[in-house]
């Protein structure tokens, strides 16, 4: 029984430190969530989820409205936690880098590769259980999102994560657990 996940990378977002959870969208962001809702407002979808963050539920909110779905918020869907300490700009993607290279390994406080995807993955494939042979868009973020399709297909790594956008959709076909296929919606 074929299973479709949506994985709905946020809209552009403001990004000042502290606010992680609350950052809403820019302008940009604003018109890019309008997008998102006319290319999946037809493909019937059954439910919407999201991971708890604002920009993630602002970014299918237009969506949920034109569908009338409540988006169900799942915890473990949030963006990974890199660390306790602020990281520059410039020690950023080398940390990223390094993460992907040693999927257990994390900055002071953070979480690893190998800690976010085990919590995210855990949401996925209950979804994929519960939801057997529905449509589900799920709003998510560019590491959880990269590291959940990479526990189905290796090829979905740093690589990947670099050339994705935000927003951005793919559109995931699983047969049961099994992913079976993975195309892209969004374009800029």
């Amino acid at each position: 029984m074929k299973t479709i996940i949506y994985m709905v990378r946020h809209a552009e977002s403001p990004y000042t430190e502290g606010n992680e959870r609350t950052r809403g969208l820019t302008l940009k962001g604003k018109m890019n969530a309008e997008i998102i809702t006319e290319i999946l407002k037809d493909e019937g979808i059954n439910l919407i989820s999201s991971s708890p963050y604002a920009r993630a539920i602002l970014t299918l909110e237009g969506l949920a409205r034109e569908l009338e779905l409540d988006i169900k918020i799942f915890e473990d869907l949030r963006e990974r936690h890199f660390s306790d300490d602020i990281i520059s700009d410039e020690e950023f993607m080398p940390a990223v880098k390094r993460m992907f290279d040693n999927p257990d390994y994390a900055l002071p406080g953070g979480e690893s590769n190998t800690v976010c995807r085990n919590r995210s993955i855990v949401v996925l494939k209950h979804i994929l259980e519960v939801y057997k042979g529905k449509k589900i868009a799920i709003g998510t973020h560019g590491n959880v999102m990269t590291l959940m399709m990479s526990y189905f297909d290796a090829d979905y790594g740093l690589d990947f994560l670099n050339q994705t956008m935000k927003p951005d959709i793919y559109k995931l076909q699983f047969n049961d657990l099994e992913l079976e296929e993975i195309i892209r919606l969004w374009e800029e």
